[in-house]
């Protein structure tokens, strides 16, 4: 009898540990939203940075591709992705519509990257798209930059015909001359480009206080059960920078490499924008208490509410609980 005891013990604990392996230890596969842009994510894709820090823990890793913000944000609230990059404008719609994720790291300022271009290269001012067709992705980075444009010339969105777009209809309505302007993204932009004229960037619209950012989002639910797999996504994502930092050409190959376009294309994007190291991202100037960042995401969940984009306006609190840069700051501990 007390032999059967002893192997059922031993039994029950052997279940018991297994179990807990593909729970609280573990994941069987990690879920990662992305988009198409060279940036510190698609390097650390290439170089399988991710592998050490996933893949050979046993961990599957699935990327999955999102055209805009908006279709990450649907696939947070139905628990389908564990992790999502997008402009922080969505971050703002995120918190406004209470999903359950948490802000933890900025892949890059925009600068260059993003950009207003008309059609018509006799314009030279805001003021003169006056009644011409202006396309952006709605809820985008982009388009608070556009609506900062024309709000800064005196004009709103009431004096343009403005239409939401996803980045492929752009890039259609464009050749077929549909459109007169658009504000968008690389590599959308560089398309565009070719034929109009780069009216406003987003560089520009930052020497006048308004920073956009693509962000990273992580499930609350992934984060309270794996914390110190989010730590290693910081981790990965970190060296991926620190590549670029110290060998630029071979990041810039990198990403070039992992999105499918040139290295000259991708150097043109990657200079666009600027990557901040860990200790940059947790400064007052970005993430940090009372950090710029957070005050501009502040006046963003005001605009966007305003503009009727969201239903409420988060307190400053709820914000500062959304930004979370416990996992950097664990990242950088020894």
């Amino acid at each position: 009898m007390k032999k059967i005891t002893v192997i059922l013990t031993i039994f029950l604990l052997l279940v018991g540990c297994n179990g807990d392996e593909g729970t609280s230890d573990k994941p069987s596969k990690v879920k990662i939203g992305i988009i198409r842009v060279p940036n510190d994510t698609a390097v650390a894709i290439q170089q399988k940075y991710f592998d050490a820090y996933f893949m050979d823990k046993g961990i599957e890793t699935e990327f999955i591709f999102f055209d805009s913000g908006v279709s990450a944000n649907q696939a947070f609230a139905s628990g389908s992705i564990d992790f999502a990059e997008m402009g922080f404008t969505n971050g703002v719609v995120a918190l406004a519509n209470e999903l359950p994720v948490k802000l933890i790291w900025i892949h890059e300022v925009l600068g260059t990257n993003e950009s207003l271009v008309v059609r018509d290269k006799s314009i030279s001012s805001v003021k003169e798209l006056k009644g011409k067709k202006v396309a952006t992705i709605f809820s985008s980075t982009s388009h608070l930059s556009l609506l900062k444009a024309l709000e800064m010339n005196g004009m709103s969105e009431k004096d343009v015909t403005l239409l939401n777009m996803e980045t492929a209809s752009i890039v259609s309505a464009w050749d077929r001359g549909d459109i007169d302007a658009a504000y968008t993204w690389e590599p959308t932009l560089s398309h565009i480009k070719d034929e109009g004229k780069t009216l406003v960037t987003s560089e520009d619209l930052a020497k006048d206080g308004i920073m956009t950012t693509n962000i990273r989002l992580v499930h609350e639910d992934f984060a309270d059960k794996y914390p110190d797999l989010v730590v290693d996504f910081i981790r990965a994502i970190t060296k991926a920078g620190d590549l670029y930092r110290s060998n630029p050409n071979e990041a810039i190959k990198a990403a070039a490499e992992n999105i499918g376009i040139s290295f000259e294309d991708a150097k043109t994007q990657i200079e666009g924008t600027r990557w901040l190291t860990p200790q940059e991202e947790i400064s007052s100037d970005y993430m940090g208490d009372n950090g710029d960042f957070l005050k501009m995401f502040l006046s963003t969940s005001e605009y966007w509410y305003a503009q009727g984009f969201t239903s409420r306006v988060p307190s400053e609190q709820e914000i500062r609980d959304f930004i979370d840069i416990s996992y950097i700051e664990k990242s950088l501990e020894k």
